[in-house]
């Protein structure tokens, strides 16, 4: 299973090569709009009200209007910030999907329903345009944030509308904040017993930590890496299990 699932996130990874959309004269935007919806409509604990969302499409619209005609660049912007821009915009995107299939139980549940020739999940629906170029989730997640920022943080900030996903952050991500933020959010998805369970003696982890092992082993081996993040530490003889993933929507009406 772990060979098929190592396969098929390579063949992503590779499919999804498409580089970075840059237009010269753009400054760094405001996240404002969706540092306000994210504090409205996610709880304390991650959960997402997407009937909320629904009442402020509007709203919502207006930022995902905002990213699509202000893509950064290398000049005007700095790393931090088209940092934080690549995050909300896989984060905003993904609300904005859920909401054009809303009311479904998974964000995989999407799959069945689309209608489109060699399209077979959602994260391959190229329902975005930015700087001209049209583009989906996994251009945004693969193509860029993860080839491009050499970050393993971003795993524990972008948020797959799912139970088994790092919490969405009710507040917008921003280049001044974006490393304290990243910070946070591993701490937080670490130690979140829903997501890992970490003993003295066993470590079940998320799958997340799998799928994206060369992420999280470029510079130390993976236990080093979460151990910097960890309450309870991992210890080089403690074997590593991995939790399967619940991919039920991260509704806050569910939870």
């Amino acid at each position: 299973m772990k060979h098929t699932l190592n396969i098929f996130l390579l063949l992503v990874f590779v499919s999804c090569g498409i580089a970075s959309p840059k237009q010269e004269n753009t400054k760094p935007i405001s996240h404002a709009t969706f540092d306000a919806l994210l504090k409205k409509h996610v709880n304390k604990e991650g959960w997402v009200n997407y009937e909320g969302f629904e009442e402020d499409r509007a709203e919502l619209k207006k930022y995902l209007d905002l990213i699509q005609n202000n893509a950064p660049n290398d000049k005007t912007w700095s790393k931090e910030d088209r940092l934080a821009y690549w995050i909300n915009a896989y984060n905003a995107f993904t609300i904005e999907l859920i909401l054009q299939y809303y009311p479904v139980e998974s964000i995989k549940d999407i799959g069945s329903k689309i209608q489109i020739p060699f399209v077979n999940t959602p994260w391959d629906i190229k329902f975005i345009k930015i700087g001209g170029k049209e583009m989906d989730l996994n251009n945004i997640e693969h193509s860029i944030l993860r080839k491009e920022f050499n970050e393993p943080r971003i795993h524990f900030a972008v948020n797959c509308a799912s139970y088994s996903c790092p919490v969405l952050r009710a507040e917008a991500y921003t280049g001044a904040k974006i490393d304290q933020q990243l910070k946070e959010q591993a701490i937080s998805f670490v130690n979140d017993e829903r997501r890992n369970k970490i003993t003295s003696t066993s470590a079940q982890l998320s799958k997340l930590f799998d799928w994206y092992s060369g992420d999280f082993t470029k510079n130390k081996n993976l236990k080093d890496f979460i151990n910097q993040f960890a309450k309870v530490k991992i210890a080089d003889k403690t074997k590593v299990s991995y939790i399967d993933y619940d991919w039920r929507l991260n509704d806050s009406k569910d939870f």
